[in-house]
């Protein structure tokens, strides 16, 4: 049995694709926990869209064994982090179940948005930073510019900070040292009544909800019979252990120790992350600080494209919410899609990793509507309303005020892209709050911004006018006023419930000659002809015309008096007429993804 002296917990934070999970697959390598047959590259990537994305979506946490240059056996406790900002409430609880966190800076790049977003949150959690320089051996690699980084930008020890070659192992072996050294034991005493912070969670279909915890006081063991303070739910626990990549039963989880536990849980909704667990008998007094409840910011509704497969559309929702806890939904219902589901996510990436989730893992053909944010609605009254979808938008007259989500935004970029970014900022209704050259080449641009505008095309705008190397981090701060309508597309002066959006007034007509342009494109042409109209209210602000398919009806007259052929075309036109009343237009389902997508 390792004493807790021997114990080091510790997290890998940094900016995206600054190689985390590289890092991580070198200590499992170097720890030999996996034979040389069963190791892959992402060890710590369970899902096939993180490996291929080369994204960490999921926290995940692995138990090392290492022995040091001093003789000494170690037990290193590993949290993996996801690197995006929608999963920075995840990255927080990881970050405050460790006493260490390894702060990765790239070689090449340096340092990044979310490299000093992370940095913050790691030091008001009170951790000790290791600086550590990552891609070494790349041919790009300035290493003294980003030691310079470390040091002013960051404020960090430049002798503590270890220099490692993820890719090829260089250097890992002395950052195994640096962990062992620079990083405290952890405080908490096994006598004490328990007290343990869930960090993450997932779903099992044959054992339930796997719980992963960090021990801060006493002990876990099977038997005993827990309560989750949030919500006041009881259990009793049936197996606890650690990770070594798979799940490694043990008979008791102390004081320090990072593991799981089962309890037979099917109701993932009792299980929260950043939730406190403790004993039922001999409860703590005070659960652990820093727990919320997650909140969506991003909500779109999803649809199936066969009407039939509304069922298994159910189950799935129901399962995948087993796995992700901050996925919420509700039953929702369209004319011109049926029955579906509206749902909340944490951000556009979160969104996107669901609806791959559910083509992929329950093979399903989906349709999305146009992702919005959750405006309030103040109304004549005096009631105020929270609205995210464009079906409950009250009577335009009943409405006093209206507002929208903004963000506090930071951009990293090197100073020779400033102009473009700074013109597409303008362009997203963006207000400059700040600007700080952080060295001879980098500059940080902060603005406020609608979130609104953030979510359509600006992140990919973003990396087009800087050809890659810009960074960015968001963060909600509250509300503002604002000037919001309701733009209602129409097909032959019908509404298409699914196609409605609510936009600020001076991008509605933008935004509908965009979609009545897309539209026509998608839509295929009908015997008559098809009008594709933007509107708000009865105001209609953009228009595009789908001509009719005509057959030649003037093709026998080979000859003879005019008004033979003006008969025969009169006669088709009264057709079309007819046709137009009482014809269906036809939506292709590629018609409703194609709203969605900005202008090249």
């Amino acid at each position: 049995m390792i004493k807790a002296e021997n114990i080091r917990n510790f997290c890998i934070i940094a900016h995206i694709d600054h190689g985390k999970s590289t890092l991580a697959d070198r200590f499992i390598e170097k720890a030999m926990i996996v034979s040389e047959r069963e190791y892959k590259d992402q060890m710590l990537d369970s899902m096939d869209i993180e490996r291929e994305r080369g994204i960490t979506i999921k926290s995940q946490a692995v138990t090392i064994k290492y022995k040091a240059n001093n003789g000494e056996e170690y037990i290193l406790n590993l949290v993996d982090t996801p690197g995006h900002v929608d999963f920075s409430y995840e990255v927080s609880r990881a970050i405050a179940s460790c006493e260490g966190a390894l702060l990765l800076v790239d070689a090449s790049q340096g340092v990044e948005a979310q490299t000093l977003a992370n940095m913050y949150m790691a030091i008001e959690h009170d951790l000790e930073i290791i600086p550590v320089i990552n891609k070494i051996d790349l041919p790009s690699a300035d290493i003294d510019f980003v030691k310079n980084q470390i040091d002013n930008e960051l404020g960090l020890d430049v002798d503590m900070t270890s220099l490692v070659s993820a890719k090829t192992g260089k250097g890992v072996d002395d950052l195994f040292e640096a962990i062992v050294n620079y990083i405290p034991p952890p405080t908490g005493k096994k006598e004490e009544p328990l007290k343990a912070l869930i960090f993450d969670s997932n779903y099992d279909p044959y054992r339930g909800v796997i719980v992963h915890v960090r021990i801060f006081e006493g002990q876990l063991k099977a038997g005993d019979q827990i309560r989750f303070c949030s919500c006041g739910s009881n259990y009793k626990v049936e197996e606890t252990g650690v990770f070594k990549v798979g799940l490694e039963k043990s008979s008791v989880l102390s004081a320090g120790d990072v593991g799981y536990f089962l309890a037979g849980i099917k109701n993932i909704s009792d299980i929260r992350v950043g939730d406190t667990v403790t004993n039922e008998t001999r409860p703590c007094e005070l659960a652990l600080p820093g727990f919320k409840e997650v909140k969506p910011v991003v909500f779109s509704s999803i649809y199936p494209v066969d009407s039939n497969d509304y069922n298994e559309l159910l189950s799935a929702m129901e399962k995948l919410k087993l796995n992700d806890a901050s996925l919420i939904y509700e039953k929702d219902s369209s004319v011109a899609l049926g029955f579906g589901f509206r749902c909340g996510f944490l951000g556009l990436l979160h969104l996107e990793v669901v609806q791959e989730r559910l083509e992929r893992e329950f093979d399903l053909t989906i349709v999305l509507t146009a992702p919005s944010v959750s405006y309030m609605v103040e109304l004549e009254s005096e009631e105020t309303v929270n609205i995210d979808n464009p079906s409950e938008y009250p009577d335009p007259a009943s409405i006093v005020a209206t507002e929208e989500p903004y963000i506090r935004a930071e951009i990293i970029c090197p100073q020779e892209y400033i102009g473009p970014i700074i013109n597409l900022c303008l362009e997203k209704r963006g207000e400059q709050t700040g600007m700080n050259y952080l060295d001879t080449r980098r500059v940080e641009l902060v603005y406020d911004m609608p979130l609104a505008e953030v979510l359509f095309d600006f992140y990919d705008k973003l990396k087009s006018v800087s050809r890659g190397y810009a960074s960015f981090e968001y963060e909600i701060t509250g509300y503002r006023k604002t000037d919001l309508v309701k733009l209602d597309i129409l097909i032959n002066g019908d509404k298409v419930d699914a196609l409605s959006q609510l936009v600020f007034r001076e991008n509605a007509a933008a935004r509908a000659r965009q979609a009545c342009r897309r539209l026509k494109d998608e839509i295929p042409r009908h015997q008559f002809k098809i009008a594709l109209q933007g509107a708000i209210g009865a105001n209609i602000i953009a228009r595009e015309t789908i001509s009719a398919l005509r057959k030649d009806v003037t093709a026998k007259c080979y000859g003879g008096d005019i008004s033979r052929k003006r008969k025969l075309l009169e006669k088709q036109k009264e057709g079309k007429k007819r046709m137009k009343m009482i014809g269906n237009v036809e939506l292709p389902q590629k018609a409703f993804l194609s709203v969605l997508k900005s202008d090249e």
